[in-house]
């Protein structure tokens, strides 16, 4: 797959758009790859790249609108153009509203489409699709997060910087920086917000008589880390280092409660057993 990108991103050179798609794909690929090797559970890749796709529908359909007048209008979730100058309590409070609640569940509907598409099926394909445990609903999670990064960094984040005249010129450069940046550190970043919520939908299936308390916990939980991360990015880079550690270390224990509480734990590659003499 290396080599065939390496290839592509040849022939792609001087089309700036080709290339920077394919460098955004091979990155997020490999960002995935990590996290799918980690949860040890395998689910057919047409069902993952489905997750991504239909948050990709989602984020271009009116459907955006509604998400955008419910958290952003009605409550106190209008994201500031610029947080240097806001008082950070304030800013943390609308990121938490405006970035975290309405985008984590924005990620979350491609798990509960998928939990309640299996639902309806019978074996094997219930299992292949739907989600009955934790490690679906992170495998899912990150699946979506994928699809939701290639969308805004390639969609806002790279042609506004191709775009911005006070960078006189060097705007090509600094989107591409900018693509490997955000593509990267979604490792930390959406992925790790989504399969945590994931993971919590996942667990709130095994245990049905605690759902709601469940999705509660993963819900502000996941949309806590996020509107952190946004808030901090303007205060101090130190900090802002700590939050995308922490977020990684709550996908990273996740990961591990899930192949625990797993039902086909004695299936899962990433599970080592030694058989002690």
């Amino acid at each position: 797959m290396t080599i065939a990108f390496v290839v592509l991103m040849f022939t792609a050179i001087g089309q700036s758009d080709l290339f920077n798609l394919l460098l955004a794909a091979y990155i997020a690929g490999i960002a995935y790859f990590f996290v799918y090797q980690l949860c040890g559970k395998r689910k057919p890749w047409w069902v993952l790249a489905g997750s991504a796709i239909v948050t990709v529908l989602v984020l271009i359909s009116p459907l955006l609108d509604l998400f955008v007048l419910i958290f952003r209008d009605f409550l106190p979730g209008k994201v500031p153009q610029s947080t240097a100058s806001e008082n950070f309590l304030w800013v943390l409070v609308r990121m938490f509203f405006g970035a975290g609640l309405m985008e984590e569940l924005l990620k979350a509907i491609p798990i509960l489409l998928a939990y309640s598409v299996g639902a309806t099926l019978r074996s094997p394909w219930r299992e292949k699709i739907g989600v009955w445990e934790p490690l679906d609903g992170i495998l899912l999670g990150t699946a979506s997060a994928v699809g939701f990064t290639l969308l805004e960094t390639l969609g806002q984040y790279v042609p506004s910087a191709a775009q911005d005249l006070t960078l006189q010129g060097q705007g090509a450069v600094v989107g591409l920086q900018l693509l490997i940046a955000r593509i990267l550190g979604s490792i930390s970043g959406h992925m790790a917000y989504s399969g945590y919520l994931g993971y919590f939908i996942g667990l709130s299936v095994l245990k049905p008589s605690k759902r709601w308390q469940i999705l509660g916990v993963g819900y502000v939980t996941a949309a806590g880390l996020h509107a952190l991360w946004n808030a901090t990015g303007a205060l101090n880079l130190l900090v802002l280092a700590l939050v995308g550690v922490a977020s990684y270390a709550f996908l990273a224990a996740a990961i591990l409660k899930a192949r625990a509480l797993s039902p086909n734990r004695s299936q899962n590659f990433a599970t080592r057993f030694t058989n002690l003499p």
